[in-house]
């Protein structure tokens, strides 16, 4: 089952906002609305100045925009600033972000992907030496077994959800892992298998066990290019099948049956989305599931590798524009020698870490291309404290949202933006690269630099080509359909796998009769932190202010189905959520993000710095 997109359609029919909103409305007022209330204000027109005497916004100009962030980013310390970027912003746009922010000699340059699939690059690195997938799409179709963990593409992947259904209609083999069972998805798969939330470690580990010990394993490749197979062994061979079972929640019979379709596949696939990516061993898990491929030289080739499910396509390629590695080196590196700029080019803070060390007061400026910075935050009064402490901000986007409401005690301002294919007289609105181009050519002051080159797409473009004389495009971009990154495949090749030990051996359970394991979920009308419909057509609900869970559980509370009940964390709580009956693991509860941050702690994966949206001790209080 396809859904029209309802962003689109969403999008496309918006309305632009009343200059008279802020008067109309006090803040207060506005941060009562839910997020798809504010999306349906409708678009921003024009630039919203609010200082910290203010107790609203007011409308400005374009020019007195520009004048007053180029003053602000001339006084903030480049090391106390950092710039955000959100999968929504395009390619180019954020290329320049990145330019502009280690020209003024800033390396605090963060994207939404620092909260999504950092744990996979990580997993990815450690083990075969690589930041991202191993396997294109088109080479998926000649697998025969295909796991999908902790993902439902069937609501967000729908080129990769159709692979699965060719797959499905040729009689291959699909097996889910999920702790809750997701219709569309389960009509797809050969075995649905429902671990407890956090047990994903433990279930790996158990088909690695079974595996080695029924003589699965590619004993010769493994003595040839893994290293760390003895320690590997001697882990598997110590861990007992009672531990297993009881931190993954899956019986030992049922392992064996996945170990056994497994073991008989000639290419497997093995995809995961942000299930398995937002647990404080986030990294674990996905160096636990590399391992599964390791063993079995599963790692690339037709039919064969690694595949993370990002929520934004773009988001893992968002400040290379597309290109390689390597081709963004050599640009920044002609970039320097031209103008005699020594760029920053060390990695600077994750997302979280800016946040932290807003929290105590050290970001003096902060520039968000897009995006909702304070709903996809754990905790929403440490994101609120945190954005209350950064003295100026500037927040990129066509839309309000909670950003632009929470955490906007002292200096902000708001610059709306068109699309880059819509007319340039449209309320003389200016598209992300316009806006960063003005920006910088202001900021910088120098004749013999000027942005205004980058301030279009197609000139973009042309001033790399001017970077790079010799700039060949076909051998810059990843030889990959769009839908594809590139995977260097002799770097596999040549790399030593590394099988890894996980950190996490055990997932201590809460023993309170009304004591859960939550996990925030995104419904198909949504993308990210923006709701555009309330309703979620695949889980059959009407209102996003429900609390998935087992029939199992409902009977233990001695409730009912469409009881309503608060839900508590250490951080915060929910009231009145609706208890939705669901096909979910007992012991274990799902509701929406972002209104589940509430409850999100600031614990963390130690390794990529994801916090465990996902995996969160939480009780459930009866009304």
């Amino acid at each position: 089952m396809i859904k029209e997109s309802v962003s689109t359609t969403s999008e496309n029919n918006q309305k632009y906002i009343s200059t008279d909103l802020f008067q109309e409305k006090s803040l207060s007022e506005l941060k009562k609305m839910s997020a798809k209330e504010l999306f349906d204000l409708g678009k921003l027109r024009y630039p919203l100045y609010k200082s910290s005497h203010d107790e609203s916004y007011s409308v400005i100009t374009y020019q007195e925009a520009i004048k007053i962030i180029a003053s602000r980013i001339k006084k903030s310390d480049p090391s106390k600033s950092f710039y955000y970027a959100s999968g929504r912003s395009s390619n180019e746009a954020t290329f320049l972000l990145d330019l502009f922010a280690r020209t003024i000699g800033c390396n605090h340059i963060i994207t939404c992907s620092n909260y999504c699939h950092e744990a996979s690059g990580i997993a990815l690195s450690n083990s075969l030496g690589l930041d991202n997938k191993s396997i294109s799409y088109d080479d998926l179709k000649h697998s025969d077994l295909i796991f999908v963990i902790g993902a439902n593409p069937t609501s967000n992947h729908p080129k990769f959800a159709e692979i699965l259904r060719n797959h499905k209609e040729n009689g291959k083999n699909i097996i889910a892992v999920n702790p809750s069972v997701e219709s569309e998805l389960n009509k797809l798969t050969t075995h649905y298998c429902q671990p407890n939330i956090g047990g994903d470690v433990a279930l790996f580990t158990g088909i690695s066990k079974c595996l080695i010990e029924n003589g699965h394993s590619d004993m010769d490749n493994i003595k040839e290019n893994t290293v760390g197979f003895d320690q590997f062994k001697q882990f598997i061979d110590n861990i007992s099948w009672e531990s297993i079972e009881t931190n993954s929640g899956i019986e030992r019979n049922e392992i064996m049956l996945i170990c056994d379709l497994y073991a008989s596949s000639k290419r497997t696939v093995f995809s995961w989305g942000m299930g398995l990516t937002h647990h404080v061993n986030g990294t674990d898990n996905i160096e636990s599931i590399i391992n599964l491929a390791i063993l079995r030289s599963m790692i690339n080739g037709k039919g064969r590798g690694l595949l993370p499910l990002r929520w934004h396509d773009n988001a893992p390629q968002l400040p290379f524009m597309g290109f390689k590695a390597s081709t963004k080196k050599r640009i920044f590196e002609s970039f320097e020698n031209t103008y005699g700029i020594d760029l920053p080019t060390n990695k600077g803070k994750d997302t979280l870490t800016c946040m932290q060390t807003a929290h105590m007061k050290g970001i003096d400026f902060a520039f968000l291309l897009g995006g909702n910075l304070f709903s996809v935050n754990p905790d929403r009064n440490f994101s609120e404290s945190a954005l209350n402490n950064i003295p100026f901000k500037v927040m990129v986007s066509s839309t309000l949202n909670e950003t632009h409401l929470f955490g906007v005690n002292n200096e902000n301002l708001i610059l709306p933006i068109r699309d880059h294919y819509q007319s340039e007289s449209l309320f003389d609105l200016k598209t992300e690269s316009q806006i960063l181009s003005d920006l910088a050519t202001k900021s910088l002051e120098r004749d013999d630099l000027s942005f205004e080159d980058f301030g279009q797409h197609s000139d973009i473009m042309d001033a790399i080509k001017k970077l790079l004389p010799n700039f060949d495009m076909n051998n810059q971009i990843p030889a990959e359909n769009s839908s594809s990154l590139s995977i260097d495949e002799e770097r596999i090749e040549s790399y030593s796998y590394k099988l890894r030990i996980p950190n996490q051996t055990s997932w201590e359970k809460v023993k309170s009769p009304n004591a859960f394991n939550l996990s925030s979920v995104r419904s198909e009308g949504q993308f990210n932190t923006m709701i555009y419909d309330e309703a979620d057509l695949f889980r059959k609900q009407t209102s996003r202010n429900v609390l998935y869970i087992s029939a199992e559980d409902i009977r233990k509370l001695g409730l009912s189905n469409g009881s309503l009940v608060d839900v508590k964390s250490e951080t915060g709580s929910m009231q009145n959520l609706t208890l939705a009956e669901y096909d979910i693991k007992p012991g274990n509860v799902m509701t929406y993000m972002p209104e589940a941050n509430i409850l999100i702690p600031q614990d963390n994966d130690v390794r990529s710095k994801t916090p465990s949206f996902k995996s969160v001790s939480v009780t459930i209080v009866n009304h």
